[in-house]
């Protein structure tokens, strides 16, 4: 099993097609990929051959096996018999059997012995060796066609994926001196201004040029409705252009784009192994010898005990043990179940980086969310700015906009779009940001703090300790020691934000908001939003601590962030999920799942895919198990033939791989 178990990890760990037809296995020691010049994996395989090519080889096996059981059960002839009859079973086992054997030499070189191929090989020829014909094609021809479908389902799956992900076009229109030509997306250098026609679907992360323009972002986010971008907004790859040509310049190197991050994470999403598949694993390396001894036992062991023993009869029975006990419909439809998972949640806008963090959600009771920027819009604007007198509300405010240009916080974009533009004149020296407190400089000699309140108390500013109680945020100023002024922030809440915190109580999950914002409007926030429990006026550390309180409790935390300062309380959660959209890279980084359009009713859908993944996948393990127990009892009895047995191998693994695949075709 351990051969097979590689082949369908190497189908579902890269997301590229697999190499594996089934009826002319590929090793996956053995690739047959080559790379073109814009970095594209062409493979040749099943997704490359018609349904009719994977399946040429059985409906030839099946054609001669009807033949063969109509001369043998309908007409009688009387040449049909002797070395004709096996020529012509022999020619039906062929085109199923050879590359099952192949494959079984090939393992047992490499020292894997008791692989899958193996207990099918010595199944049918022993089926052959007492010259039970129809019973050997048979067994082998119902293998290879599971097979079939085994590879079809995977590379289905796949297959949505590569097309909800990677169809980036290769050329981009770059203008050059005004003038466009045609460039390969992968050689276009940032800085370069590109051409974007309606219809077109963009190959590069850019920065909007022209005044606005709508776009579908489904490849991203999963939803297709139009998202309206202003001059300035970043543009990902992969979107559609909808209306208007417009104009980008380029952010990111091809390599470095959003959609090639997904991508990467997509594909290296099934190497992290659910606990559920590593135990399958260990399970038939120790499984499949077991069977093996005792198939040789049913055949021997009788010599020794019943009276009138006939080594064809119990050999035959050793057979039907070999085929019944066949573990394939675990090891194929449970890593299935997981890459079906994957790609179901991609479909949704969510990317898993393993399938063992399916596992974990799964079992999720408490989610911690931080609020700017994932359960508000992280989307500023300043409401009020006041300046104290003695000092310049001019020169003041050109100052800040200035020091909070070195800051990724959302803030920032808020004052720029209060104040204007940078001034770079305005020179800054020994600039530092300081983690939940804000930022400090010093200009002209003198140090000037731009932050929260937390900053003034650090720096021991004294203000008017009634702003505390201003329900908008307050950015507090202060210079040469004195406080200077504030600036009222105001953020708004997401619109589906209520419909997520709603839809995870609906699952039985407790809901908690931390943030490092003022607790009178963390708790504003939270009494909107439903959530019971709440704190603010956090620094990163902490969050760290709250998290490790409720992990103390012997609670499975995910904890949803999309700021730098949530990366370490990201790693420290059991399942960290991150804002891909506005999120940092830092917290993307360190997230085990991440929401590509930064939509927190995403989080029930991500918590509803892995609960109904892990029941398919008991399902298929009770299903294999209950039926195999059934059928081994009948053969015990004698009242099981090698069709039982087919049925119970063959017969359980395709209706675990449909079961496997259902979760792609659900709506969460």
């Amino acid at each position: 099993m351990k051969h097979q178990h590689k082949q369908i990890q190497a189908d579902t760990d890269c997301c590229n097609t697999s190499h594996r037809n089934p009826t002319n296995v590929k090793h996956n020691e053995h690739p047959h990929n080559h790379e073109d010049d814009d970095g594209h994996n062409h493979d040749h395989d099943a997704s490359d051959k018609s349904k009719l090519q994977l399946f040429l080889p059985a409906i030839v096996s099946f054609s001669l096996l009807v033949v063969g059981l109509v001369l043998d059960h309908l007409i009688h002839p009387t040449w049909f018999q002797g070395w004709v009859r096996l020529a012509l079973y022999l020619a039906a086992y062929l085109p199923v059997g050879i590359p099952v054997l192949k494959d079984a030499l090939y393992s047992i070189s490499k020292g894997d012995i008791f692989s899958e191929f193996f207990l099918m090989g010595i199944a049918t020829l022993g089926a052959f060796a007492i010259k039970e014909y129809p019973e050997g094609v048979a067994v082998m021809l119902f293998y290879a066609v599971g097979e079939v479908f085994q590879t079809l389902a995977v590379t289905k799956a796949k297959g949505n994926i590569k097309a909800l992900l990677d169809q980036r076009p290769d050329e981009v229109t770059v203008l050059v001196n005004g003038m466009p030509q045609l460039a390969k997306a992968k050689t276009v250098a940032v800085g370069s201004i590109i051409q974007l026609k309606p219809g077109e679907k963009l190959a590069l992360d850019g920065e909007l040029i022209s005044e606005s323009a709508a776009f579908n972002t489904a490849a991203l986010t999963g939803e297709s409705k139009p998202d309206t971008k202003k001059k300035g907004n970043l543009v990902l790859a992969g979107m559609i252009n909808l209306n208007t040509p417009s104009q980008l310049k380029v952010t990111a190197a091809y390599e470095d784009s959003k959609l090639s991050k997904i991508l990467e994470l997509v594909q290296n999403a099934t190497t992290q192994k659910s606990t559920t598949e590593l135990f399958i694993r260990r399970f038939a390396k120790v499984y499949t010898p077991i069977v093996v001894f005792l198939a040789l036992s049913i055949c021997l062991l009788p010599y020794f005990f019943v009276a009138n023993y006939v080594f064809v009869d119990w050999l035959y029975k050793a057979l039907i043990f070999l085929v019944i006990s066949c573990p394939c419909a675990l090891v194929i439809s449970i890593p299935l179940g997981y890459f079906g998972g994957i790609g179901a949640a991609s479909r949704n806008g969510i990317l898993f980086k393993g399938g063992n963090f399916i596992d974990i959600l799964a079992n999720i009771k408490q989610v911690v969310m931080d609020k700017t920027g994932t359960l508000t819009a992280g989307v500023f604007k300043v409401q009020q700015a006041t300046i104290l007198d003695g000092f310049d509300r001019t020169e003041l405010l050109k100052w800040v906009n200035a020091l909070e240009s070195n800051s990724t916080h959302p803030v920032a974009t808020a004052i720029r779009n209060f104040v204007g533009e940078v001034d770079h004149s305005v020179t800054l020296h020994e600039v530092e940001e300081i983690a939940g407190h804000g930022l400090k400089a010093s200009i002209n000699g003198k140090p000037f703090l731009v932050g929260n309140f937390r900053l003034m108390d650090k720096f021991n500013i004294s203000y008017n300790k009634a702003l505390s109680d201003v329900i908008y945020t307050v950015i507090a100023i202060a210079y040469d020691g004195k406080f200077a002024g504030y600036l009222t922030i105001a953020d708004n809440i997401k619109p589906d934000a209520p419909r997520a915190i709603k839809l995870l109580q609906q699952l039985g999950i407790n809901v908690t908001m931390l943030s490092g914002d003022k607790t009178s409007v963390v708790n504003d926030v939270a009494k909107q939003l439903g959530i019971k429990q709440a704190f603010g006026d956090l620094l990163p550390e902490d969050k760290v601590e709250k998290v490790k309180e409720l992990k103390n409790r012997g609670l499975g935390v995910a904890f949803v962030g999309d700021g730098v300062n949530d990366a370490p309380v990201v790693a420290l959660s059991d399942v960290g999920i991150a804002m891909g959209g506005l999120g940092s890279d830092a917290t993307v980084e360190a997230a085990d799942v991440v929401v590509q359009d930064d939509m927190p009713s995403r989080i029930p859908v991500a918590i509803q895919i892995s609960k109904q993944t892990k029941r398919i996948v008991w399902q298929n393990i009770a299903l294999a198990f209950g039926v195999k127990a059934i059928v081994l009892i009948l053969g015990a009895g004698g009242l099981a033939t090698m069709w039982e047995a087919v049925f119970a191998d063959v017969g359980v693994a395709l209706a675990a791989i449909l079961n496997a695949v259902r979760i792609q075709r659900m709506e969460f």
